[in-house]
């Protein structure tokens, strides 16, 4: 879900933040650093509980520069894009972000890598009888097997990702088709 749709299907909870979000300086990208590596892995970590809270997985930048993330209105503050950038570029180096294009406009969030969604997935699939069985991505995502789930309604690519780390450590097999939802997997 990109952050511009999500808001509308936020989770129900209110979610807390963390006391640096209401210190101002946190929105100023801190020149020592020291300081600005454990301001940026604050934010990293802020970004991270806020998209899987909000079950955010798609974002895109300047939508995201007016929402609660990045911007505090009880303290008039908010975080400039280039803080945004280098907050999401720090996650992109952890394997947490995936750029779409090199302008850095628009990103998928994964606040689970691939491998740790696969995890999950997989410990779902043995807990269901639903290993040396084929399924789709449809299912994995809609089923109604699954609704409960983390991982379900999970974006596409995420869930393909998933799959593949699951394949890469012989623990499923993906098998191709013409759109993403069709496309098969086997859990061994």
């Amino acid at each position: 879900r990109s952050m511009a749709l999500s808001r509308a299907a936020c989770n129900k909870t209110r979610m807390e933040f963390p006391w640096q979000y209401s210190f101002p300086p946190f929105f100023t990208v801190q020149p020592n650093e020291d300081t600005r590596e454990r301001q940026v892995e604050a934010w990293c970590d802020l970004v991270l509980s806020y998209c899987r809270h909000h079950r955010i997985d798609h974002l895109d930048v300047t939508e995201a520069l007016s929402t609660p993330l990045f911007h505090n209105a009880e303290i008039d503050r908010k975080l400039s894009r280039e803080g945004v950038v280098a907050v999401l570029s720090a996650l992109a180096a952890k394997g947490n972000v995936t750029w779409k294009g090199e302008d850095k406009q628009q990103c998928t969030i994964l606040w689970r890598t691939p491998a740790q969604w696969g995890e999950i997935i997989y410990a779902w699939a043995e807990a269901n009888g639903m290993t040396d069985t084929v399924c789709t991505l449809y299912e994995l995502r809609e089923g109604e097997t699954g609704e409960d789930q983390e991982f379900h309604g999970l974006a596409e690519d995420v869930l393909l990702a998933s799959l593949q780390a699951l394949q890469k450590i012989g623990k499923a097999q993906v098998f191709s088709a013409d759109d993403l939802e069709s496309v098969g997997v086997k859990f061994f």
